[in-house]
């Protein structure tokens, strides 16, 4: 099946626009453009010499095409590209194309060079969502919901503390993905610039600061930490996405109802049940998430190298670190329309928070008792407690108050309290606050 049904819909369609195939020769054009200049300007490269190159190719046709045809013989998009760049020049410049790289060398510094623009974009998305989550935060600090565990009701916790953990994932996963650096990629055949001694180094860093690249402390060819780096990360930002689109989709459930997914025309219908209103961008997130983990399985095995240039474990790298960043760029154009927009509905929290007459307090009533029943008794009569109140459909403080070791025994005032979820929330709110304060400290 086509891409544009399997796996466009789950990335960003400006990124997806902005890393096609005419957007990778720009790059790889870019790269080779840049080390003639640098060359230049050491002396390497006749003066003048790189502003004809660039006057030469920037107005010539790229045949993507020849390019891609010739990937199959060549191995890889950077031979088929040089011949052709080379084939474009008059013949006085031909010599000073490509003069000291390697293949990889292009393909390498051109992919940084496409994902440079991506990771600004995923920057500024995640911090929209650092911003709606803490407007989330503050405006349900104090609403009290249902913490489950093991998919069970539990003990309350705040809506706020929940939004407060999606948050903090989000942003500790933002500033991880802040500090992975793109390198560029110069070492020639074997990775000591062969031919060129010490000046193989001095272009090295000349590149990167044209090119607007970090500056490798040695050329990376069979040290794949920049790529494990950057795909750990982006996989970091997919993992924190999926946490909230997980949980969003089990609280949209219909039997549960305490948030939805902002509306919008046909989001969400079904093709056969008009009733319906699925929690499609929830599926979207997920859904990109889960490619994003196969892919950095892929970079993650593909990470140690052998010798001086690896043999399909290089090659293997490009699609999934490219398809990585696009998914993960779509996924979070969902995660900020869900927390800009999310429906909050705080009867319905309250209503499930008595699903159970209140047996959802059984733990603060056993460690009422506790003292004067002891701790077995008590968590036995707690949980005696819960079950009648769930068969018969009363109060669990009445079915409490009525148990004969519990009667004249425990003040009726301090059992009410007990019982009531809203003074049983631990440091939720607390949380919430001191959350905040991380969020906005950088």
């Amino acid at each position: 099946m086509p891409a544009i049904f399997t796996k466009y819909p789950f990335m960003s369609q400006p990124a997806l626009n902005a890393c096609d195939e005419h957007a990778m020769v720009n790059a790889m054009l870019a790269f080779e453009l840049a080390l003639a200049e640098v060359q230049e300007t050491s002396g390497a490269v006749p003066a003048g010499v790189s502003q004809q190159m660039r006057h030469q190719l920037e107005n010539a046709t790229f045949s993507v095409a020849t390019i891609a045809d010739g990937i199959a013989s060549g191995g890889n998009v950077a031979i088929p590209f040089v011949k052709q760049g080379r084939a474009l020049l008059a013949d006085d410049l031909k010599r000073y194309w490509h003069q000291g790289a390697t293949s990889q060398d292009v393909v390498d510094s051109a992919l940084m060079l496409l994902l440079k623009p991506s990771l600004a974009a995923l920057n500024a998305l995640l911090l929209r969502c650092r911003s709606a989550a803490i407007a989330l935060m503050e405006a349900h600090a104090k609403t009290v919901m249902v913490g489950r565990t093991l998919m069970q009701q539990a003990l309350p916790i705040t809506f706020g503390v929940k939004v407060a953990h999606w948050a903090i994932g989000l942003e500790q996963s933002r500033r991880h993905l802040a500090e992975v650096e793109l390198p560029v990629q110069f070492g020639g055949a074997v990775g000591v610039h062969s031919g060129w001694d010490n000046l193989g180094l001095e272009w090295m860093d000349a590149l990167a600061e044209r090119l607007g690249l970090s500056a490798p402390v040695l050329p990376w060819h069979t040290d794949r930490y920049p790529i494990h780096a950057l795909g750990t990360a982006l996989d970091a930002v997919a993992g924190a996405a999926e946490k909230i689109a997980l949980d969003v989709s089990l609280l949209t459930q219909t039997e549960v109802g305490e948030v939805a997914e902002p509306f919008a025309p046909g989001m969400g219908e079904s093709s056969s049940m008009p009733h319906k209103r699925n929690p499609v961008r929830s599926a979207l997130i997920k859904g990109a998430a889960r490619q994003v983990h196969g892919h950095t399985s892929v970079l993650i095995h593909a990470a140690a190298q052998p010798l001086e240039r690896g043999l399909g474990e290089w090659h293997a790298e490009w699609a999934p670190l490219v398809e990585s960043t696009l998914l993960v760029e779509g996924a979070l154009e969902q995660v900020v329309a869900l927390l800009e927009g999310l429906e909050v509905n705080s009867e319905n929290m309250a209503r499930n928070l008595a699903a159970t007459g209140g047996g959802i307090m059984a733990e603060p009533v056993a460690r009422l008792l506790a003292p004067t029943l002891g701790t077995d008794k008590a968590k036995a009569i707690s949980a005696e407690a819960a079950e009648t109140a769930r068969l018969e459909a009363r109060a669990y403080a009445d079915v409490l108050s009525s148990h004969p070791d519990v009667q004249d025994i425990i003040d009726a005032d301090a059992l009410r309290d007990a019982c009531n979820p809203a003074l049983y929330l631990g440091s939720s709110e607390k949380q919430v606050t001191r959350a905040r304060a991380w969020l906005i400290s950088d």
